[in-house]
């Protein structure tokens, strides 16, 4: 996938294209609906397909006070999109002055003008412009005086729910991780890094590491069933885990800390860069203050007996032939 950071990095001779525009925050399973149907008829065309964002996230300049965390920061959300096979991404920055930009600015100097636009392909609640001025209908009256047409998609659903990036967001901080990961078609997970001055040296001995603190969306404060993967790419190992999201509250400290405990922990090459993915599978149970230490490490045994568990039922599961599309990691413990 080829990502342009800006309009003028567009070469000249760019397009034409099959384009569709969005935030696409947790590229869930509504926007990969739409970005396959783009990549789909750009080949059948022979054209390039596009997509194009913002970043910042258009709410944190037009509405700063009011802005929710994300559930795909940039880096993330770009590895997302790159998986759906889309030919090229255009991340606009977000300032001020964009947001000034009419509908037909817009629909001009970017669709029409650098991007060679064919056909868009967008949602039915789609707006822009200026004060979001513009609606799907505006976009078609636009499509046919620039020469795009316009492919508008009804909103989806799964099992009565809808597929969007608020509802999930909200499934997400209800630590409601099944219904979310249905919704997004994978289970939800951040990227971080190891906590700064916690002793992380070359070679790492002790089976707990703590994130470095993370500005974007994270499930309700409790202790949760997890993945954590060290590393990237062919170097990367994964392992079994159980994550404490909250304050410890047990020991009266107010630091908030996402801490994961590793099952099957060996020592590792670990440093305040190397990158962290974890992946959030099941809650066991929210943040709870204990009478004492030795209530809550009774209380840790039982979860990581727990979390044990699981981890053997999905891997006998996932050995199996699957019935009806069943995945393993949706089953409780």
């Amino acid at each position: 996938m080829k990502i342009y950071r800006q309009l003028a990095d567009i070469p000249a001779d760019f397009g034409p294209s099959v384009a569709t525009i969005g935030n696409f925050d947790g590229v869930h399973r509504g926007h990969q609906w739409v970005i396959a149907e783009v990549v789909a008829r750009a080949r059948t065309l022979g054209i390039v397909s596009i997509a194009i964002t913002f970043d910042p996230h258009p709410a944190r300049v037009i509405r700063p006070d009011a802005s929710c965390p994300l559930i795909t920061p940039l880096a993330q959300k770009l590895a997302l999109l790159e998986a759906t096979g889309i030919d090229a991404l255009l991340v606009l920055p977000f300032t001020s002055d964009l947001s000034h930009m009419t509908a037909r600015a817009f629909a001009t100097d970017v669709l029409q003008q650098r991007l060679h636009v064919t056909e868009l392909h967008e949602g039915e609640n789609f707006r822009f412009g200026y004060q979001a001025e513009a609606n799907i209908e505006t976009l078609e009256k636009l499509g046919l005086e620039l020469g795009f047409s316009v492919r508008v998609y009804a909103p989806r659903s799964l099992r009565g729910q809808a597929i969007s990036s608020s509802q999930i967001r909200k499934l997400i901080t209800e630590a409601n991780l099944s219904r979310a990961r249905a919704l997004l078609g994978r289970p939800f997970s951040i990227a971080s890094t190891p906590a700064s001055g916690r002793g992380y040296g070359t070679r790492y001995t002790v089976p707990t590491i703590n994130l470095a603190p993370y500005a974007e969306l994270l499930p309700a404060n409790g202790v949760y069933i997890t993945s954590l993967t060290v590393g990237t790419g062919t170097t990367s190992e994964t392992f079994d885990a159980v994550t404490n999201i909250g304050n410890r509250p047990t020991f009266g400290a107010d630091s908030f800390a996402v801490e994961s405990h590793l099952l099957n922990f060996h020592p590792i090459e670990l440093n305040e860069q190397t990158p962290l993915t974890l992946t959030f599978l099941h809650r066991l149970r929210a943040e709870m203050r204990w009478p004492n230490p030795e209530a809550l490490r009774e209380q840790i045994g039982r979860d990581v007996r727990q979390a044990q568990r699981y981890f053997s039922l999905c891997r006998v599961l996932a050995s199996k032939p699957q019935i009806g599309g069943s995945h393993p990691a949706l089953l409780a413990p």
